[in-house]
């Protein structure tokens, strides 16, 4: 066998599993497509120290490049399995079975699918073995070109129809129909002077689009509204499921929260503001019943992530959200419903597509990120940091050094900036919308042209200003100035 035949047969026999297996797959569940499967494992696996390298280096593409390195990894695997096996297919066949295998294992330990869902790995594997037999019997009778037009030809089509089917959950169709969500309680009205948007301040407002998403999800889980349901269970007196239909009846109430990543480093982008619609957590528990002893509140995504956060702080301050912005949530951002915690980091507070709460104990269950190094308790930290000017960039004309602060849940008193280790001086304050939101600030600072070097620093309401030490994000958030070079070119 050529070898030119020989690698285009293991690489068609990969395409024709992955495609098989995604096929079945949008039937039984679409997070059982063993490519899905192994890379959601492969995020479960990978230890902290590289989840912030990909966060850091690869920002809201780490599963775009996740995915595009399991792909590239795996043709190399078929074109090798495919060499291997020019004088006999027993190479090609062993490394289809291996792979096959690996995908049943990373479908059986997947938390969010059902034992039916290993159905999908199964006839991965089988359409693995069948077609790079075939192939390398096509090849062999000198029928290579009916046979690879074939494979190719039955790949892409249960590829497609299986995306297709997959993905075929009307989300967009439940979210129209739910129409306007009208709170009971307003949140207050956002002033004019809430931020510095024309000297380089983000709005004070995230829009939909821009606002920051990191979690584990490497496919968006597509619930409509009229089949979630979220259950409400562990040390209660009186367990309870809730519908969509019943949250949205409840005295809704309006919060402008901003939320930040723990993953973000000191002037990292991975924080927004929005104004969410729902219910308190509070309201929810306290008709449930909290039993003596309890002082976790486990919540579990429909994708199978798992957060816990500390009962007392959910109870005064968490909400069920069910709309962002004045709109049911986009389905990336958690719809049906989600919790936002003000206050507390996302990976312990934030969980989307939430379906499950359990009132217990930190002593009996850990969230997911728990057990891989992370703070039990990951309280926001005080922080700033500068907008503009950029770092690096050249500035003519008059410096005015405008940014973000925040500090949940007590609130921005001050920020301070300096230029070239000189005296700190203090910066003007957007309005204080609300001590769980972020504040914008602006200086202008008179520096002569040349280089120059600008820190800021912010002070909360209780008195405490950010420290100055640099720590990375793991693992309970980032701390450090936020410093910034750039330099001022001379006028006229």
């Amino acid at each position: 066998m050529k070898p030119a035949k020989a690698a285009l047969t293991g690489l068609l026999a990969i395409i024709a599993a992955l495609a098989a297996g995604h096929l079945v797959a949008a039937f039984v569940g679409l997070s059982a497509s063993p490519y899905l499967a192994v890379g959601n494992a492969a995020i479960d696996l990978t230890p902290s120290w590289l989840k912030e390298f990909a966060v850091t280096t690869f920002g809201t593409n780490d599963k775009l490049v996740l995915l595009t390195s399991m792909a590239v990894v795996l043709a190399g695997v078929g074109v090798a399995a495919g060499l291997a096996s020019r004088t006999s297919p027993t190479p090609g066949t062993v490394v289809a079975v291996v792979l096959g295998l690996v995908g049943i294992t990373a479908v059986l330990t997947r938390p969010d699918i059902g034992q039916l869902s290993v159905l999908a790995p199964l006839v991965s594997l089988a359409a693995g073995v069948y077609s790079f037999r075939y192939l390398h019997k096509e090849v062999q009778q000198d029928e290579s070109r009916r046979g690879f037009l074939i494979t190719a030809g039955l790949a892409v089509a249960a590829g497609v129809v299986g995306q297709v089917v997959g993905t075929r959950t009307d989300v967009e169709g439940s979210r129209r129909a739910i129409g306007d969500l009208t709170p009971k309680t307003k949140a207050p009205e956002i002033p004019v002077n809430a931020d510095f948007a024309r000297d380089g301040t983000p709005s004070f407002i995230t829009s939909g689009k821009d606002f920051y998403r990191i979690d584990t999800a490497l496919s968006v889980p597509r619930i409509r509204a009229e089949e979630w349901a979220l259950r409400v269970h562990g040390m209660v007196d009186r367990p309870m499921v809730l519908t969509f239909d019943e949250i949205r009846q409840c005295d809704l109430v309006e919060e402008t929260v901003t939320l930040t990543c723990v993953s973000n480093e000191v002037g990292g982008p991975y924080i927004s503001t929005g104004t969410f619609v729902g219910i308190k957590i509070g309201d929810v528990l306290r008709e449930a019943g909290v039993k003596a002893g309890a002082d976790q509140l486990f919540s579990t995504s429909d994708d199978g992530f798992t957060a816990g956060s500390p009962l007392d702080y959910v109870l005064e301050r968490g909400l069920i959200a069910i709309g962002m912005n004045g709109e049911p949530l986009p389905a990336e951002h958690g719809f049906p419903a989600r919790l936002v915690v003000p206050g507390l980091y996302g990976y312990v507070s934030a969980t989307k597509w939430v379906t499950d709460l359990n009132v217990t104990t930190f002593a009996k269950e850990q969230g997911y990120w728990i057990p891989r190094g992370w703070a039990t308790r990951a309280p926001i930290k005080t922080m700033s940091r500068i907008d503009r000017p950029k770092g690096l960039s050249k500035i003519q004309g008059k410096t005015v050094v405008a940014g973000t602060a925040w500090a949940q849940p007590k609130g921005v008193a001050k920020v301070e900036v300096r230029a070239d280790g000189g005296p700190w001086q203090e910066a003007e304050l957007g309005a204080d919308v609300s001590d769980s939101t972020w504040r914008m600030w602006r200086l202008e600072l008179d520096l002569k042209p040349g280089s120059h070097i600008v820190e800021c620093r912010a002070t909360d309401k209780s008195g405490f200003t950010q420290d100055q030490a640099r720590l990375d994000p793991v693992p309970d958030g980032a701390t450090g100035w936020h410093s910034i070079s750039f330099t001022v070119q001379p006028t006229g």
